[in-house]
């Protein structure tokens, strides 16, 4: 069965096994803006599912390193292999800033690497940014944090 949504909703998917993060993550996108649609999976392998299902793309993906089944890291590499899905901007999301896992970020191609935060207000002003700049201005608003915030890391 193919999943379907409204047009004027913005669709992104998050892959994260912690159902706390990911709570917090859904509420902080519902505060920055109310036209998200946020399908989410508990590790790589049902994330790859879910955009299987899809009718439509999501306009950007969220993964987490360190998920049971399939991982973040073999997540990215099938949707970079896959030509449906190889265009959409992947962040790594991750509670490590070990600077082996973001030059594995780099390595594999993600737009870029993100420590997750403790605090709900710094999760929504991180989000509140790369949601704003969907599409073609998110490389830039995510370097442009980059300077600002101790959680972003880009490529």
């Amino acid at each position: 069965m193919k999943m379907t949504f409204d047009m004027d909703k913005k669709l992104l998917l998050l892959a994260d096994d912690d159902i706390d993060d990911t709570e917090m993550f859904c509420e902080a996108l519902a505060v920055v803006d109310e036209n998200i649609i946020c399908h989410c999976a508990k590790n790589g392998s049902e994330a790859l599912r879910i955009l299987n299902d899809l009718n439509e793309k999501p306009e950007l993906i969220f993964l987490d390193l360190n998920m049971p089944v399939m991982s973040g890291w073999d997540c990215l590499k099938i949707i970079n292999k896959d030509q449906r899905l190889q265009e959409i901007p992947v962040i790594m999301i991750s509670t490590s800033s070990h600077q082996k896992d973001l030059d594995t970020t780099s390595v594999l191609g993600a737009h870029c690497y993100f420590v997750k935060p403790n605090s709900f207000s710094d999760l929504k002003n991180v989000l509140e940014v790369i949601i704003s700049n969907l599409g073609t201005g998110l490389k830039e608003a995510i370097a442009s944090l980059e300077v600002k915030s101790k959680h972003i890391f880009v490529k």
